[in-house]
């Protein structure tokens, strides 16, 4: 997850602060001190991530595009200069610019404004951009929310009472909220010296920065891993009393699947899997270089003596086409794969499914699935020119066949004279009666529509009471038992409101015991009686 780091280098964060033994220091050099705290826990562990620069007052400039080099950005940031007022509006709009341009819309962001709270006066302060985001036209939308999945982290070189003096607090919190509420303010607590910046600078890591290490298992084998970004907590919205499911730091490898029965799933998140090296006095190791393959990192980190699970994974993974299913949490469920950066470089990724024992519907039930070798023949074919998957659905798809819309009343109409009319050449149309009233009930069934059930009944028994003389005996009876059953779907009753429950012709003596034959039929067992 790449980070963006805005820097307000107007001259309020110029104003002094007294800190004890420095004649000349200030807000900026706080805010400084703050971020260079922050780049060096970055540098350390998270030296997989990019990171860039952005300073901003009236304008804003990109000081230091998207990098892994953290002492160029140490760089850039000490050179920092002082410009004139605060207009955060733009330098948002800069912000999102830049993450467009270098990650598109897809990839989550995290955006670290540091800035005093002085968010500007008169037209182009963050007052004003408030006051007219709901005036605004299509083409001058306010920067916020961003276009790109985000969190947004608003650093205050102030106390929380110098905010609240003010409205630079309720301004601020304004941001979070057009954001989608994805973010958190973090004020300084007590007085502005360089104790109180660190401790705000240390929530910050603790919050959006600390590694989440993992132990990887299959079967005997382990290795300890850590996992970029952290795996957010998710939450399931169909749930009574949702509870965030978070990933356990045990990570079990179920089975392995070819890359063509995966195919692309929809994911919640995808995470870089770095291997950890322990060495002898059990110390964490490093994660190797930025401009090393995966490969040459794990080889440096075990010193080319130590063998490595993730590594030999990562290579096997890579060389076979196949992916690793992982399981996350109770009825949680991931992949492990290879993905290249480039022709040199490829990294071992880890995608989190959504919630729940069936995620890919093509896989069916994953618990359920096993290994090749223990079913009767080989479910690939000996040339591997068949595959098991996709698992074919007990019920046909709403997408696999006509889906029956009633957008003007002239539509349903139709629908129910098609009925009509087979009714009436009942029993030679008892297969078609019956398609077509199935296919009402399960439309009215999913709308909701319970009236149309019960006058849909109200008409076949009119119909049934309007059979001439000559009509066949059957007719009667099947009309009598469809509106019977449409009268019960009608009432609710989950025991015959099922949606795939199906209408059946009703058995009778004069269709020969077939449920709905042709009129031979029924002639036939006439003349038995």
């Amino acid at each position: 997850m790449p980070t963006v780091v805005l820097m307000d280098s107007s001259l309020s964060m110029t104003r002094p602060v007294s800190v004890e033994g420095s004649e000349e220091f200030q807000r900026k050099n706080l805010a400084v001190h703050g971020l260079t705290m922050l780049f060096e826990h970055m540098a350390t562990n998270y030296r997989m991530e990019f990171t860039s620069l952005i300073a901003f007052s009236s304008l804003w400039e990109l000081m230091v595009p998207f990098t892994r080099d953290y002492n160029t950005l140490q760089e850039a940031l000490n050179n920092l200069e002082d410009y004139d007022k605060t207009c955060l509006e733009a330098a948002l709009q800069g912000v999102s610019n830049v993450v467009q341009q270098e990650w598109g819309t897809a990839c989550p962001c995290q955006v670290v404004l540091v800035t005093d709270g002085a968010l500007g006066i008169g037209r182009g302060s963050l007052r004003h951009s408030l006051q007219t985001v709901k005036q605004r036209v299509e083409d001058k939308k306010f920067p916020l929310p961003f276009p790109f999945p985000s969190k947004f982290y608003v650093m205050c070189i102030a106390n929380a009472e110098e905010l609240q003096a003010t409205d630079g607090m309720d301004n601020l919190e304004q941001l979070i909220n057009l954001n989608d509420g994805e973010g958190q303010i973090y004020t300084m607590e007590g007085p502005l010296c360089l104790k109180s910046v660190q401790s705000m600078f240390g929530k910050l890591i603790d919050q959006a920065y600390s590694p989440f290490h993992a132990v990887l298992r299959c079967g005997n084998l382990t290795s300890d891993v850590q996992v970029f970004p952290r795996p957010e907590p998710v939450i399931i919205d169909d749930e009574v009393d949702p509870l965030p499911k978070t990933v356990q730091t045990d990570l079990e490898i179920v089975g392995f699947i070819e890359i063509g029965d995966i195919s692309s799933p929809p994911v919640l998140s995808r995470h870089l899997v770095l291997p950890i090296a322990v060495n002898k006095e059990g110390d964490e190791m490093g994660t190797g270089t930025s401009d090393e393959t995966e490969e040459e990192t794990s080889t440096n980190q075990m010193a080319g003596k130590s063998p490595n699970f993730c590594v030999l994974l990562h290579g096997s993974l890579k060389v076979e086409g196949m992916v690793a299913l992982v399981q996350l949490a109770p009825d949680w469920f991931g992949m492990l794969y290879s993905q290249a950066d480039s022709k040199k470089k490829s990294n071992l990724m880890m995608s989190l499914f959504e919630f729940g024992s069936e995620p890919l519907p093509w896989l069916g039930r994953i618990s359920q699935l096993g290994p090749a070798s223990d079913a009767a023949e080989n479910p690939y074919g000996e040339d591997d020119s068949k595959s098991p998957f996709p698992i074919q659905p007990k019920h046909k798809r709403s997408y696999a066949q006509n889906v029956t819309v009633w957008i003007k009343a002239s539509g349903l109409q139709t629908d129910v004279q098609k009925i009509l009319r087979n009714a009436r050449k009942l029993p030679e149309k008892t297969q078609t009666f019956y398609k077509e009233l199935n296919r009402l009930r399960k439309a009215a069934l999913a709308f909701g529509f319970w009236e149309l059930l019960k006058n849909m009944a109200e008409l076949l028994e009119r119909e049934c009471t309007l059979l001439p003389d000559s009509a066949h005996p059957d007719a009667a009876f099947q009309l009598s038992h469809a509106a019977q059953q449409l009268k019960l779907a009608s009432s609710r009753d989950s025991k015959y409101s099922g949606f795939e429950h199906n209408i059946t012709p009703m058995l009778t003596d004069f269709s020969g015991g077939g449920g709905g034959g042709g009129g031979g039929g029924g002639a036939a067992a006439a003349e038995r009686i």
